[in-house]
């Protein structure tokens, strides 16, 4: 199949029902990009930013990775990050892991991942400053806490990375939100964790790891 011509039928199927809904949708699409979401997500392909919270095209801008992890010295998700807070002005950031997460899966094995294993470093490290609280859980239980942890640790390494300080510090409104996905029903999970300034931060961190 070296055309996959299938997915080129489900493309003119699509684009037909979109206009068919709506004449000008692409025409309006093409003039401009006016997002008000940054999505940071994980790269699981179960995991599609748009659909979940059933949302348009033109109406979330996406980044996505392998565990949904902010690391400051990512280059990618760095620019992709200034680009949305200071070009394209979006006004709410979410982080949005997921339960049975492979990145984090793969960061509690012994074993080794391949190259993956210089991303999911940063999860082992997670892995080892909660381990205490960690091993008081069953094996299901400690999956799914560190798949929370991981995005409460990535929401705490967004709100400290300097745009979205810069942001803060210029008066913008910008809220950063950590939320959670289960597959297995396609709900989102609220970690009640929404954070609008710098000096809310570690209030909203701290009570974020408490809670359960």
């Amino acid at each position: 199949m070296r055309t996959l011509q299938h997915l080129f039928d489900n493309n003119r199927r699509w684009a037909a029902e979109v206009l068919r809904n709506n004449p000008t949708f692409f025409e309006g699409l093409a003039k401009q990009q006016r997002p008000e979401y940054l999505w940071i997500g994980c790269s699981d392909s179960r995991v599609p930013a748009n659909q979940i919270v059933d949302l348009a095209p033109g109406e979330v801008f996406v980044h996505r990775n392998i565990a949904n992890q902010v690391i400051h010295s990512d280059m990618n998700c760095m620019s992709v990050i200034e680009y949305a807070v200071s070009v394209l002005h979006v006004r709410q950031i979410i982080v949005c892991g997921h339960y049975g997460c492979g990145g984090v899966q793969a960061a509690m094995q012994p074993g080794r991942a391949g190259l993956a294993d210089n991303w999911v470093c940063h999860v082992r490290e997670l892995l080892r400053g909660h381990q205490n609280v960690l091993n008081q859980l069953d094996d299901r239980g400690r999956f799914d806490r560190l798949c929370e942890l991981n995005v409460i640790e990535q929401v705490h390494r967004l709100c400290r990375s300097t745009v979205v300080d810069n942001a803060w510090r210029q008066g913008e409104q910008l809220n950063v939100h950590g939320w959670i996905y289960r597959i297995e029903d396609g709900l989102l999970n609220d970690l009640n964790l929404c954070i609008a300034g710098a000096d809310e931060t570690s209030a909203v961190i701290e009570a974020a790891l408490t809670a359960r």
